[in-house]
């Protein structure tokens, strides 16, 4: 079983990968993408896509690994889309569970402190935790971390 990667999701946002990045590059290599291509790749999903504040970075990195995890990669005849749409759906219920949204602007609130849901290197964390429990079922060992620690 393998150590959960979380923390190495968060400790990449901490140096300055956005939250995209942060969750894509650290399980990247897992999916058969390089890390340079995967921070390169996932680069515009920054702060709710390209700074739009819409849909949360670390959601649309969720969505990125479910796709190269879940696809057929049938360039005549794709097959596994619908499949993946409901994987994709089901980890942003989860995130949405926990966080009541997966819009950016509303997770940071007005000013990224005083009234946000959550702060970014949250919900990193969040759908790194994710991640490891709905693409990789039973090949991480848990993650123990409060929520309340993560933000």
């Amino acid at each position: 079983m393998m150590k959960s990667r979380v923390s190495v999701a968060k400790e990449k946002h901490k140096n300055g990968y956005n939250c995209c990045q942060a969750v894509v590059c650290t399980y990247c290599d897992l999916l058969g993408m390089d890390e340079t291509l995967a921070f390169r790749a996932s680069e515009a999903y920054g702060l709710g896509i390209a700074r739009r504040y819409e849909t949360c970075g670390s959601v649309c990195a969720m969505m990125m690994l479910a796709g190269l995890k879940n696809s057929d990669a049938n360039l005549e005849k794709p097959g596994s889309k619908l499949s993946t749409f409901d994987l994709g759906n089901k980890m942003a219920s989860q995130f949405e569970e926990w966080n009541t949204t997966c819009t950016c602007a509303k997770l940071r609130g007005t000013d990224g402190v005083t009234d946000r849901i959550r702060s970014c290197r949250g919900c990193v964390a969040d759908c790194a935790r994710i991640v490891e429990d709905y693409l990789f079922p039973g090949e991480f060992e848990p993650y123990e971390a409060r929520r309340e620690e993560e933000e």
